[in-house]
């Protein structure tokens, strides 16, 4: 009976996203960005910044670019060159190529960007208001494996827009791949794959799925991410990402945001 009195004074918590913007989500700040204004920094002093790699710069031009595939969100950046980096708002963080996770992005991938989402558009239409996910933990720290189960609590809720976990790959659409790629996890992680029926999207979730990241190149590990035992078609940086940036994962794997990040028509 608690239960019921509480419903009725807290009302409705589900967020309203994606059919309209979360004033969290908008304001949770999901990676590291390089600022417009930022000055010159040598490759040296970018390298020293990061303990993961994730910063270099351009030797001649001197800019420094994040690869937000292996950043970790630890910090150490923005509070040691607050006037190079900053933290960039809003969870919509989820892109189709690996490349892209890098920035500033270079203007002549936009071409080939577009034509992977193209592809994975054709490949996901039959999802759209239907779609079962498979997780597979490849050597997860646990930390994104408590904001997947967020995914369905109350706020997020995410049977509403028809998502379900399976636990059989042959009933999944989609395969939501955590961990670092563990070696001992390689073959069990293929064999997943193999048995999902195609076509399957492949998520990356989380930095040390999408580089290895403060694990990677290690005796234990794969060199990068889990790319190097299937392909990958959704990457999702954060150490871990916030459940809305997996939603947006989702959202992409269905066909049901556009490029701009607004909800395609059905």
């Amino acid at each position: 009976m608690p239960w019921f009195w509480r419903g009725l004074r807290e009302g409705v918590v589900t967020t309203p996203y994606p059919k309209q913007s979360d004033p969290y989500a908008d304001a949770f700040p999901a990676a590291v960005a390089v600022r417009e204004d930022a000055p010159a920094i040598t490759a040296e002093a970018a390298e020293g910044l990061c303990p993961t790699g994730a910063i270099t710069a351009d030797p001649a031009s001197r800019t420094a670019r994040v690869d937000r595939g292996r950043c970790i969100l630890c910090g150490h950046c923005t509070r040691g060159r607050p006037d190079v980096f900053s933290l960039a708002h809003g969870a919509e963080s989820a892109v189709t190529g690996r490349s892209s996770l890098t920035v500033p992005q270079l203007e002549e991938t936009d071409e080939a960007l577009a034509a992977t989402r193209r592809e994975l558009a054709r490949r996901t239409g039959a999802f759209r208001r239907s779609l079962h996910i498979r997780h597979v933990d490849a050597g997860s720290d646990g930390s994104e494996e408590w904001e997947i189960l967020a995914l369905l609590n109350p706020v997020y809720d995410i049977h509403r827009l028809g998502m379900f976990f399976t636990a059989s790959p042959r009933h999944a659409d989609v395969l939501l791949v955590t961990g670092a790629a563990a070696r001992g996890m390689a073959a069990p992680l293929r064999r997943t794959y193999e048995a999902t029926a195609q076509p399957v999207v492949v998520i990356a979730a989380g930095t040390d799925a999408c580089s290895g990241g403060i694990y990677g190149d290690s005796y234990a590990t794969h060199d990068d991410g889990i790319r190097d035992v299937v392909d990958v078609d959704i990457w999702v940086p954060g150490s871990p990402p916030s459940p809305f940036s997996l939603l947006h994962a989702l959202l992409l794997a269905t066909g049901r945001l556009s490029a701009s990040g607004k909800e395609a028509e059905a």
